[in-house]
């Protein structure tokens, strides 16, 4: 928790005010946001703020935590009295700076209007799914769009990986690729990051290998193979035992070679 206050402190200079602990964050809010790396980290977040928690407060949980994950915090809101948001993103660094995140929430009908300049700030629309936080409706449709990002990913790296191994200029597929069927904005960007060897992050290798395993582990509860989300899972951990951790997850290029 120290770390986090820490790294918070670069944003004191924008007037924002930096808490020493997530019990000072959360005293006298009306609400209470969480965007952490896990359910894990969220959970000790909430635990430790525990001292200064009131009943009625709105939780909007905005991480990607998995189907189990969300049963687990909306059982810590109701042992503190919390309203609980089911609220994950769709979205990397950009669209955050942008405040053009897509949000995915379940939560009853008295918390959003709460929420309104929460997610007016870092969002451009929010998709409201279910009236029950602790269903994680929000969650579950994170993980299936989520798949679609991690998956492309991995497949863009993986063909211009090939066209370097069979000594074919990889710029060549982009170009081939540019303007037709199969072209698309993410295709352009992960191709372009790879090529140009810049995986400053967006969204890290790491997290992606997280979310890898949320959705595997969603998908086999229900009776669903996620087959090629796996194996770009199994990519991204390669690329991190490689050091490519902290990079953006179109370093699952390395994972290659």
């Amino acid at each position: 928790m120290e770390s986090y206050a820490r790294q918070g402190k670069a944003l004191e200079a924008d007037g924002v005010t930096v808490a020493e602990s997530p019990a000072q964050a959360v005293e006298g809010a009306d609400v209470i946001v969480t965007m952490l790396s896990d359910g894990d980290a969220v959970h000790e977040a909430i635990t430790a703020a525990a001292p200064a928690l009131r009943s009625g407060q709105v939780w909007a949980q905005m991480s990607t935590v998995g189907v189990a994950g969300v049963e687990r915090l909306a059982a810590l809101a109701a042992q503190h009295g919390l309203t609980f948001v089911d609220a994950p993103v769709q979205g990397t660094k950009q669209p955050a700076e942008q405040g053009a995140l897509i949000i995915l929430a379940a939560g009853p009908e008295p918390a959003r209007k709460a929420l309104e300049p929460v997610f007016g700030a870092v969002g451009k629309r929010t998709f409201w799914l279910s009236e029950d936080g602790a269903s994680g409706a929000g969650t579950r449709l994170k993980l299936a769009t989520v798949s679609v990002a991690v998956s492309t990913t991995a497949v863009v790296a993986e063909a211009l990986a090939l066209a370097k191994g069979l000594d074919v200029d990889p710029e060549l597929v982009r170009e081939v690729i540019t303007g037709g069927p199969l072209d698309s904005v993410y295709f352009q960007a992960k191709s372009k990051a790879i090529l140009a060897g810049d995986f400053a992050p967006a969204f890290s290798v790491r997290n992606a290998e997280k979310d890898t395993r949320l959705i595997i582990e969603a998908g086999e509860a229900a009776g669903v193979r996620v087959d090629v989300v796996a194996a770009a899972g199994e990519r991204f951990r390669r690329a991190e035992a490689q050091g490519h951790g902290d990079e953006d997850m179109a370093a699952t290029y390395f994972a290659s070679f």
